[in-house]
């Protein structure tokens, strides 16, 4: 393994989107063991455009300085560098090699303030601050003392949850013990008490982008979603000095899929949910998927069979002919396409044996059948033999997501918790059907086990200790 220490700029756009995008594309091929502060200078002594933010991150990799040279290249284009540019224009992303097992390998460092200042502060050893005043470590934000969300509403009364939602990054997840970058959108929520006027939403972008360095410092490994969005909520609770927050994090990922009869290959889309909750006493969070399938309709169905029946017996079949034809052969029905969910709750000795494909097979294999973005003839028919041999109503969907993940994961505690939802889009009505069951493994066993309901569940807030339902749209 290498040791390097690296500079990271940008002049252009949003400058720290760029180096967070920066340092995840980096993970890639290296560790990333610390980041500094963000550093603001003027552009360089002749060139043009705005001032440049740069950071200095120290890396692991087994990459040698070409190697990394060449990948750091392809960072910077992945990221928007243009593939030619003249030396000194401004760019939305510069890499550059410092340090290389304790060597100074750029031959103009000291005469480089804005790499040397953050260079500075993570590796004394290697580099002094730079003497001239240029380079200044910049805040976050800039500082206004008008603070109009601190002040009194006039309307006191406290709100259970204020913040923002559809907030999109590109974040760096471990699915499945595989590391793959991601499109993200999260909900950042706080409580807000009865003498301030609002929360601070700006502050929920710097919280999330402090708690994803944060997260690239700390861990030599790709976050788990469920941890990411955990790190955000306490970020949050701090932030912006709430009693409690909540989180939510959804990314779309891809598992490889074959076709059922064609065996053609492809890759279908599911949905990564991770949920987390903090206060004053701790923090409590779900992982979870959404998936896609179909189910077929047992009512009509059965109403379908009767008149079938009926009428087999006008025409002269006799009623055990008429019968053994309908058992034959699927009856028709209407169907519907589904959204099913399916959220676990464990604590953080047994957070590595929930894996995001286990989850998509419990849910689709809860439906009447699973579906395919490409499906030839033979999978056509395959599929839709096996929704209409397998009815489900939308409430059929959410016990069978219930009573799969007890069986998936029957060596997990009776505190795991689990969460389930299905809705459907009704091809026949305006509406849409929806049905959800939640639970304690051990109020769930114990259900099954005597057949009778238990009472009131354990819910998702309940769960989570907050004080209602975190699934936010």
């Amino acid at each position: 393994m290498h040791e390097l220490y690296i500079g990271i700029g940008s002049n252009l756009g949003d400058r720290q989107a760029n180096i967070l995008a920066a340092l995840q594309r980096l993970r890639a091929r290296a560790q990333i063991v610390v980041v500094s502060s963000f550093y603001e200078s003027p552009a360089a002594h002749g060139a043009d455009g705005p001032d440049y933010l740069n950071v200095a991150a120290h890396l692991h990799t087994e990459l040698d300085a070409p190697a990394f040279e060449r990948f750091a290249h392809d960072v910077e284009l992945a990221v928007g560098r243009a593939r030619r540019s003249a030396k000194l224009a401004a760019r939305p992303i510069d890499v550059d090699l410092l340090v290389l097992d304790g060597t100074i390998v750029e031959p103009h460092l000291d005469r480089r303030p804005y790499n040397l200042a953050p260079l500075a502060e993570i590796a004394p050893h290697l580099a002094a601050p730079p003497a001239n005043g240029q380079v200044r470590r910049r805040e976050r934000s800039l500082r206004f003392d008008t603070d109009r969300q601190s002040e009194a509403p006039e309307i006191r009364l406290g709100l259970n949850r204020a913040g923002v939602s559809r907030v999109r990054r590109v974040v760096h997840l471990d699915v499945d013990g595989r590391a793959r970058v991601y499109n993200g959108e999260f909900t950042m929520v706080a409580d807000l008490a009865a003498d301030k006027a609002g929360v601070h939403m700006s502050r929920f972008a710097e919280i999330l982008e402090e708690a994803t360095l944060d997260v690239l410092a700390r861990d030599a490994e790709p976050a788990r979603i469920e941890r990411l969005a955990e790190a955000i909520a306490r970020e949050v609770v701090h932030g912006q000095r709430a009693v409690r927050a909540d989180v939510r994090l959804r990314a779309e990922f891809g598992l490889e899929r074959w076709t059922p009869v064609s065996g053609k290959r492809g890759e279908e889309t599911y949905t990564l949910v991770g949920i987390a909750h903090a206060d004053a006493s701790g923090t409590r969070r779900v992982t979870g998927v959404e998936a896609e399938g179909m189910t077929a309709c047992p009512c009509a169905q059965a109403m379908m069979r009767e008149h079938a029946l009926a009428q087999l017996l006008e025409a002269g079949f006799s009623e055990r002919d008429a019968a053994r034809a309908l058992d034959a052969l699927p009856v028709a029905t209407h169907n519907q396409r589904g959204r099913g969910a399916v959220l676990l709750g464990v604590d953080e000795a047994h957070a590595d044996v929930v894996r995001a494909e286990d989850l998509v097979e419990i849910v689709e294999n809860s439906m009447s059948s699973e579906t395919y973005d490409l499906l030839k003839r033979p999978d056509e028919f395959f599929v839709v033999n096996k929704a209409h041999n397998n009815p489900r109503f939308v409430e059929d969907v959410v016990r069978g997501i219930l009573a799969r993940s007890l069986d998936m994961y029957a060596d997990l505690g009776d505190e795991t918790f689990v969460f389930a939802s299905q809705v459907n889009e009704e091809s026949i009505h305006k509406h849409d059907a929806f049905a959800e069951g939640f639970g304690l493994f051990g109020e769930l066993r114990e259900e099954l086990r005597t057949g009778a309901s238990t009472g009131a569940r354990t819910d998702l807030a309940a769960w989570l200790r907050t004080r209602s339902s975190p699934v936010l749209g």
